[in-house]
């Protein structure tokens, strides 16, 4: 029975495996400075690594939102499980960068697919009056995962080495996905599997933008995960300090996910979501006039945080508002292969910029300029008088 106590079980089991997928894979840039003086690489070529993993996250998010909706959530958390295991351990062992881009991007990437999009399709299908809400503390877990992981990670690496604390973080990771297994399951339903909404979402004009825009927006997003803590040590901050920078963010994004989650019905859900967008611009404009002021770094990714946050928890319901909740696992699938493939773009491209200009200016500037046409795409999209978008025909059905 959706808006039951099962449901919130589900909300646990999304939130855990968010956590530990996604805050491993946003923790890349703890690791960045050790991995990359070991192996002798430059930014661009080392910051592939995560521009790789978010990128199979989301592009694979389209297999494992149809997993989910075929044959449910708990054969989804067993892939990912072993994703992770076994991607971590191997990459804790590679002798190169090369071998590392297929270890860990991968490994992390197939985890994160299976511990993040198919967990909030599952949530959001227990829910009705409360979805908002409840979507909004189920990926609540990639703040929080971000939050904890990044200067967790900082501090084994200062003492443990990045090797063996990729082997602590590839057990501790594990276990948790296989305890969120029992408290996952299919939503209710008449037990047949979801239908594909492939061919709806690419067909729909709404979708098309919605999906361009979320492109955009990924070639800056994703920038500050690998190369913020950087920029604080490069103006002097200690390794700790600069990977709580990563951690602020995600502290900011929990807030803020629950907050726009509460606020949905108040102001409408797309309303907020092109707001989150337009955080997003300003937040890179106060890193540009940060320079070594640790404190305007901070309220960089303090406002980075809000619109990130806000992103995530509307973008499944933006969506289901439009085209209904049948298939969401599918849907949500193709919406998130665009951040994932600006993601593969904008973060190695950044480190480029960063390499041959030996300066920060030059990719700040690209991320403000991605963010604004981000902005742009999503005007003038068809929207009811309470801030959503208008339902599509099929979804009225």
């Amino acid at each position: 029975m959706v808006d039951s106590g099962r449901g919130w079980l589900t909300v646990v089991a999304a939130f855990l495996s968010s956590a530990v997928t996604l805050g491993t894979a946003y923790s890349f840039g703890a690791f960045f400075e050790s991995m990359s003086d070991e192996f002798g690489s430059e930014r661009g070529a080392t910051a592939v690594i995560f521009g790789l993993t978010t990128c199979l996250f989301f592009v694979l998010s389209l297999i494992t939102g149809r997993l989910m909706d075929r044959f449910g959530p708990r054969l989804v958390l067993a892939i990912g499980a072993v994703s992770l295991f076994v991607g971590l351990m191997l990459t804790s062992r590679v002798d190169s960068l090369g071998p590392g881009y297929i270890t860990y991007g991968f490994g992390v990437g197939i985890a994160a697919a299976c511990g993040y999009v198919p967990m909030v399709a599952m949530v959001g299908g227990w829910f009705l009056r409360q979805r908002a809400f409840a979507v909004g503390v189920a990926v609540a877990g990639i703040g929080v995962g971000t939050l904890v992981m990044s200067p967790l990670s900082a501090a084994l690496i200062d003492r443990y080495g990045w090797r063996d604390t990729y082997v602590i973080l590839a057990i501790a990771g594990t276990a948790v996905l296989l305890a969120c297994m029992p408290l996952a399951a299919a939503p209710p339903g008449d037990g047949s599997p979801q239908p594909s909404r492939f061919s709806d979402a690419v067909h729909s004009r709404v979708f098309r933008r919605l999906h361009l825009s979320s492109f955009f927006l990924g070639l800056a997003l994703f920038v500050p995960f690998v190369f913020v803590g950087q920029y604080a040590k490069d103006e002097g901050v200690g390794s700790v300090p600069a990977a709580v920078l990563v951690s602020v963010l995600g502290g900011a994004s929990v807030l803020s996910r629950l907050g726009f989650g509460a606020l949905d019905r108040r102001f409408g859900s797309f309303r907020l979501y092109r707001t989150c967008y337009l955080i997003h611009g300003v937040s890179f404009v106060v890193w540009l006039v940060a320079g070594s002021s640790y404190a305007l770094m901070v309220l960089f990714v303090l406002v980075l945080g809000v619109g990130y946050g806000g992103f995530v928890a509307l973008g499944p319901i933006v969506v289901a508002d439009r085209m209904g909740v049948a298939g969401l696992g599918s849907i949500l699938g193709i919406l998130y292969t665009a951040p994932g493939i600006g993601a593969l773009i904008g973060a190695p491209t950044a480190g480029w910029l960063i390499d041959r200009t030996d300066g920060y200016t030059w990719a700040i500037v690209g991320c403000i300029a991605a963010c604004a046409v981000s902005v742009v795409l999503l005007v003038g999209l068809p929207t009811t008088v309470d801030g959503r978008l208008e339902r599509s025909a099929k979804a009225k059905g």
